[in-house]
């Protein structure tokens, strides 16, 4: 007859207080080493050059001069009064308007098609994509030839069609668009590639159960599965859309340096930092077109993220 031997039980023992208290200090202490190094390198690389920017703005600083003189809020003022930074606000609000909202559906129609596609989508996300890995001031000068009131094909078409050339790059009433067009060209390709990774990831599952219960419709399939959960990727592509769409400044610079009615604030900044060397009122520029985007992704992502479906 074999002995049943008692079974000792084990029972945690709750930690005092005190040693709680240690461990959780020690753990917010080690906690504040690790994230020390990554928050000292986003105060050197973001707060001191932004509280930099906004020390310049408040002075008349010149490039390579010894002495400044402070102005308050003199370069905002200036700005305010400014018809050229005036309308360069208004091109710069123009182009995004025109560039935004064609570039993120035409790059949502191209996914769609090339989706569809088997063996040949491969070769259609190469030809699409193309434009966003191409030197854009290179490409620009390619452009110039095309628009030539004299020698540009598009002009020859309109000439052949019986129509008048068109200064494109010329005629204020034509610069902006035609600044936007190239602008739609060199962001389809990406903002394609980036729906088709939204569209990868919804579940083929989700479509045969839709036809089992009769959505079999191509439209009714799009806007009750496909747009709903591409909900993320389209917030992602607009606020990357309108970011980049404000930026422009390459095309400006080689196709027409500012004339005709084509200036937009980067190009208004570069010149006043860069050509008149007024590097306060520049930094002044600088602040205002930070504002803009800020506040116009804020908004975007705030109307948009109440309405998207996460998976």
């Amino acid at each position: 007859m074999s002995a049943v031997l008692p079974t000792a039980t084990t029972r945690s023992v709750p930690a005092k207080p005190g040693a709680r208290r240690g461990l959780i200090g020690a753990a917010r202490h080690g906690g504040a080493w690790l994230a020390g190094p990554a928050a000292l390198l986003l105060v050197l690389l973001y707060a001191v050059p932004i509280a930099c920017l906004i020390g310049l703005s408040l002075t008349d600083y010149e490039l390579g001069a010894v002495t400044l003189r402070w102005l308050g809020l003199g370069n905002y003022e200036r700005a305010w009064a400014d018809p050229v930074f005036r309308r360069s606000i208004g091109n710069t609000l123009l182009y995004v308007a025109l560039v935004l909202p064609a570039s993120v559906l035409l790059g949502l129609g191209l996914a769609l098609l090339v989706h569809a596609r088997r063996r040949t989508r491969s070769f259609y996300e190469l030809i699409f994509f193309l434009p966003v890995t191409a030197t854009l001031i290179a490409m620009a000068t390619v452009w110039q030839f095309v628009l030539h009131p004299k020698l540009g094909p598009v002009n020859q078409l309109i000439r052949l069609l019986g129509g008048h050339e068109i200064a494109f790059l010329s005629e204020p009433f034509w610069t902006i668009p035609t600044l936007a067009l190239i602008g739609i060209w060199q962001l389809v390709g990406f903002n394609m590639i980036l729906f088709l990774a939204g569209l990868s990831n919804i579940p083929a599952e989700l479509y045969d159960a839709a036809a089992v219960d009769g959505v079999a419709a191509p439209l009714d399939r799009f806007t009750r599965i496909t747009w709903p959960l591409l909900g993320p990727t389209t917030l992602f592509v607009v606020v990357t859309s309108c970011i980049t769409a404000f930026k422009v400044f390459d095309t400006v610079a080689t196709l027409t340096q500012g004339k005709n009615g084509s200036e937009v604030l980067l190009y208004a900044l570069y010149l006043e930092g860069f050509q008149y060397f007024k590097m306060g009122y520049a930094a002044a520029l600088t602040l205002v077109f930070l504002v803009f985007i800020l506040v116009l992704s804020a908004a975007q992502v705030t109307l948009l993220d109440r309405k998207l479906h996460y998976t």
